[in-house]
């Protein structure tokens, strides 16, 4: 039994390091030190015979013996976290939860989560907004949880990888014709550009990604709503970037095309940000069980 529960312990260790590529944000995480995370990984690459990091100057790039690992203990490691957690809530008496988001990953992402905690005491209030926004509300301390695609100050603020998005060019089938079948530059900068702001932030991503040049395409038409985007992208006004969630759907059903698949997929991290210091219990349990809900889904 006692070795049993070793190698439990061994493996969450292993699965923050796989996730993080980091040793010290692993020991962060896990509120262990890092000296504790090596032992624990070296143990396990004595147990099953094989490397499964490689330090680099910034991190650890994970082995393909931890890749096939990582798949096959995941869900499992995940669903045994999220069951604990679901135990430690009956001594958390709810509370008021302040988390903010996207709207967009609100709608897609984060519906099925807030039920469950209101059906498990919370009150929860969530505030949307754009990337500023949600930055000045972390800043200011009012919101407890909030969900990020880049870092803020990591003197301020602790961060968890939580959802890594694939980011896809779209059209409508009708655009094809004028489009053509292979991403081109020069015709898209013919054709309507429809984006979340003038920053093009991942339609700046995508396009630097295929063409390895900056876009110098200003868009048609600004709207801070990836759902309004993407219903202007079906009716065939335009051309965008969308993640995945957003439409994978409409890509199986064919009302929408991607002109990048395999590997022209770039993808975007999200972040679980929180400020740094002691939370409330229920606030670490929310933090807790975003992030393992999220991981099972891996």
């Amino acid at each position: 039994m006692i070795k049993l529960m070793s190698h439990l312990i061994h493996l969450r260790t292993f699965l923050e390091v796989y996730r993080s590529k980091s040793f010290s944000k692993a020991a962060e995480s896990l509120a262990i030190t890092q000296p504790a995370a090596s032992l624990h990984i070296q143990s396990l690459e004595s147990f099953i015979g094989n490397k499964l990091f490689i330090r680099q100057s910034r991190g650890v790039e994970p082995t393909t013996a931890a890749d096939e690992l990582a798949r096959s203990i995941a869900p499992n490691i995940d669903a045994l976290e999220l069951k604990l957690s679901s135990f430690k809530l009956g001594n958390i008496q709810g509370g008021t939860i302040h988390l903010a988001a996207p709207a967009d990953f609100l709608y897609y992402c984060l519906t099925t989560p807030l039920v469950s905690l209101m059906e498990q005491g919370f009150n929860v209030r969530c505030q949307t907004g754009n990337r500023q926004k949600i930055y000045d509300l972390l800043k200011e301390k009012t919101t407890d949880i909030a969900i990020t695609a880049s870092k803020l100050d990591e003197q301020q603020f602790n961060f968890l990888p939580l959802v890594t998005e694939k980011l896809y060019l779209v059209h409508a089938p009708s655009l094809t014709k004028k489009i053509g079948k292979k991403p081109n530059k020069e015709v898209l900068s013919q054709i309507p550009l429809i984006a979340y702001d003038e920053d093009l932030p991942l339609v700046r991503s995508v396009w630097s990604f295929l063409f390895e040049s900056p876009i110098n395409t200003a868009a048609s038409c600004i709207v801070p709503d990836l759902r309004t985007i993407k219903q202007l992208i079906i009716e065939g006004y335009g051309w965008s970037v969308l993640p995945d969630y957003h439409c994978e759907r409409e890509l199986k059903e064919g009302s929408l095309i991607a002109m990048n698949n395999g590997n022209d997929v770039p993808t975007n991290q999200l972040y679980l940000v929180w400020p740094k210091g002691v939370q409330k219990p229920n606030i670490s349990f929310v933090r807790d069980y975003l992030t393992t809900l999220f991981h099972t889904k891996k």
